[in-house]
């Protein structure tokens, strides 16, 4: 009885199929390296070219705060006041008018990182101004007009003189009453925060980035519809980016 060998012989078919796999795989391995390498490259661009709110807005702090002061209201206000003194039996009295202007301001150097906010959900910009200060009154010296009934006391003795005195006081603080009433109070701080709206909206628009920005003062109440206690402070912001 012959021994007879028996070996098995692959087929050519077997081994086309097995380098077919193998050069799928490695194309859909070039193809993945290649889809991560473009979403890297996206994101990298993205992160570099998309405009950053908290970086434009910081700028404009920054911006803000080095006008130290800004007046975007002024007015003017006119005090009418009468003294009388009485001395010796003798009474006398004096009329004093006395025109003055009034700067409304700002301390813009008081504003701190903290009081800017950046509300991504809503995409809003709070700002929160330090409250609006009165500056002057700058009397009218050229326009101030006095009437005055004379007479004997004022010519022997120096009532004019306190008469004049209490007069200048009176008026200087009627000045002030006149230009702390709410009313100039209101369009002073509605003057005043449409000008620093414009100065922190007006960078945002030209970068591209769509967002309102809302600014009330430090000593106004927080209206109850805002959500003031959601935002981020640019300080935060900067702070958790470090």
């Amino acid at each position: 009885m012959d021994d007879r060998s028996v070996s098995a012989t692959p087929t050519r078919g077997g081994g086309i199929a097995a380098f077919l796999a193998k050069a799928a795989g490695v194309v859909v391995i070039l193809v993945l390296a290649v889809l991560i390498a473009m979403w890297g490259i996206q994101r990298y661009v993205t992160e570099r070219l998309t405009p950053d709110p908290v970086t434009i807005a910081r700028a404009s702090l920054e911006g803000m705060r080095e006008q130290n002061r800004l007046s975007a209201f002024a007015a003017r206000y006119v005090a009418v006041v009468t003294s009388q003194q009485a001395q010796y039996g003798f009474s006398t009295e004096k009329t004093l008018i006395m025109p003055g202007t009034v700067r409304y301001e700002v301390d813009l150097g008081k504003l701190q990182q903290r009081d800017v906010a950046w509300d991504a959900n809503t995409r809003t910009l709070s700002v929160t101004l330090p409250p609006v200060e009165i500056d002057g009154p700058q009397v009218e010296l050229g326009a101030i007009k006095e009437y005055g009934s004379g007479g004997l006391l004022t010519t022997f003795t120096d009532a004019e003189k306190r008469l004049d005195a209490a007069n200048r006081k009176a008026g200087l603080a009627e000045l002030v009453r006149q230009a702390r009433d709410a009313t100039p109070m209101r369009l002073a701080r509605d003057s005043t925060r449409r000008a620093v709206e414009r100065s922190f909206a007006m960078p945002l628009r030209a970068a591209g980035v769509d967002a309102q920005v809302k600014v009330r003062f430090a000593d106004e109440p927080t209206p109850s519809t805002e959500r003031w206690d959601t935002s981020r402070s640019v300080e935060e912001v900067l702070g958790n980016a470090s």
